[in-house]
């Protein structure tokens, strides 16, 4: 008898923790007054650690809900912690939805805390008949840089940006690397299918690459056979060595010392 209660127990306990994993998703209708997308962001996963803060994926879907081709709309989501403190933000790029076709997406974020809610921030007249557009795909070396276009979060590379004519400005971002820029001229004649490549610079701090899998960038101050010290935001952060999967150091020029010339004996005595 008592079996059987410990098993009805743990059938209860199996249920309740599931059910804890299911999380509702989020749901928002853009823009509130006349919406022309359903968007629902799935439960956040998160995928690692980099910089010290977290990396989330949310498989999200939006449906064109008017009657006309949206060729590209680009919202900033900001996340908010459960008191209503926004943490982090990311880009999310739409491109070719046909009227009410639904598209899946994988939302990429970054947040140095655990989300809970989300805005949406996008140009009202973002979805105004427009003209002529051409797609490009952005890519920078290595991946994973923030693009901003004239401005405008406009994803993580690689990304296709659909371009209007006439000159724009495209900036790259990405943690421990100097950021990019390049001006970019997109003329009528223009083919569809073109790319532009963007290299940033080396990396301007070290790395300690954990084996958990996370990444600690700042300036290893010394290393011995139990512990790496690393200064981050000028503070310094002792890590295990057997924590350490990696280092990465960035070479750096040392200023040339001028040679100090001593007196010999026979010149003091003179």
């Amino acid at each position: 008898m008592k079996r059987f209660y410990l098993a009805l127990l743990l059938i209860s306990f199996l249920i309740t923790a599931g059910n804890a994993k299911n999380e509702p998703a989020i749901t928002m209708l853009w823009p509130a007054e006349k919406p022309a997308l359903k968007l629902t962001f799935d439960k956040f996963r998160q995928m690692g650690n980099y910089g010290g803060q977290n990396m989330y994926i949310s498989d999200t879907t939006v449906q064109n809900l008017t009657d006309k081709q949206i060729s590209r709309a680009v919202f900033t989501v900001y996340l908010m912690d459960k008191n209503k403190v926004r943490i982090g933000e990311g880009a999310l790029q739409i491109l070719d939805l046909e009227p009410g076709q639904v598209a899946r997406i994988q939302f990429q974020f970054n947040s140095v805390g655990v989300p809970a809610s989300l805005t949406l921030s996008a140009k009202k007249d973002m979805l105004a008949p427009g003209g002529k557009t051409i797609p490009f795909k952005v890519v920078s070396v290595p991946p994973g840089a923030k693009l901003k276009v004239d401005g405008q979060d406009a994803g993580l590379t690689p990304v296709i940006v659909r371009f209007t004519l006439g000159s724009h400005q495209l900036e790259l971002v990405k943690e421990g690397y100097a950021p990019g820029a390049t001006p970019l001229e997109v003329t009528a004649d223009e083919l569809p299918g073109g790319s532009v490549t963007v290299e940033l610079g080396g990396l301007s701090r070290d790395t300690v690459e954990l084996r958990d899998g996370s990444i600690v960038l700042g300036d290893v101050i010394s290393m011995s056979m139990t512990e790496v010290v690393v200064r981050v935001g000028g503070k310094d952060q002792a890590i295990d060595r057997n924590q350490v999967k990696k280092l990465m150091l960035v070479e750096r020029m040392v200023p040339q010392q001028p040679t100090i010339m001593h007196p010999s004996a026979e010149q003091s005595n003179q």
